[in-house]
């Protein structure tokens, strides 16, 4: 068999794989590609995806109440303001000494409570969007509402990221062989016989 028709047979394999990954998986391209959208934008979205960190009195954490007296102030908050219904189960305590602010992060409805880290004064109460939209992003959504663990985390990013290396491999090739296979052809053309 010719080079070319080699070249030929390798671009019609390639094709093939691209089109088939692609159709095969295109919900969850959809899917990782919104999700990471806005999560990229989490930031830059005036507190709807992602509450803004608040200031708080001072970065002296030796001024600051301890974690358990904010961690009540934080719950009884939280039980207050949004609803006594909630479990008071923790995801993280995210503490910003810059900011002087600590940030409590509930498990249930992905609700925070940020609260000045000397005063205990409440600053905010908002939902964290952004926690579901990562837990959508690398399918450990399913892992939570199945109670599988990691397992489909795990075998989704596997199964995502090697696409994706699919993908950029047969991508690239697509561009690149027909560019390959014409300058051959024009080597070819004005080699001498």
């Amino acid at each position: 068999m010719g080079k070319r028709k080699q070249q030929a047979k390798v671009l019609r394999i390639f094709r093939k794989v691209h089109r088939t990954t692609g159709a095969l998986l295109f919900i969850f391209f959809f899917v990782i590609s919104v999700s990471g959208l806005l999560l990229g934008w989490k930031k830059n979205s005036n507190g709807y995806i992602i509450p803004k960190t608040q200031k708080g009195t001072t970065s002296d954490l030796a001024q600051w109440l301890p974690v358990d007296s904010l961690h009540t102030i934080a719950c009884t908050t939280l039980h207050q303001e949004v609803s006594p219904d909630l479990s008071l189960e923790i995801d993280r305590i995210d503490m910003r000494k810059d900011k002087g602010s600590v940030k409590f992060v509930f498990v249930e409805e992905f609700m925070e409570v940020q609260l000045d880290g000397a005063t205990g004064e409440v600053l905010s109460i908002g939902k964290r969007r952004s926690d579901f939209l990562e837990n959508v992003h690398d399918g450990s959504i399913l892992d939570d509402y199945l109670g599988t663990g990691s397992f489909i985390k795990l075998t989704y990013t596997s199964i995502m990221g090697i696409s994706l290396l699919i993908f950029t491999i047969t991508g690239f090739w697509l561009w690149y062989g027909p560019k390959q296979m014409k300058k051959d052809s024009r080597k070819k053309l004005h080699s001498p016989a």
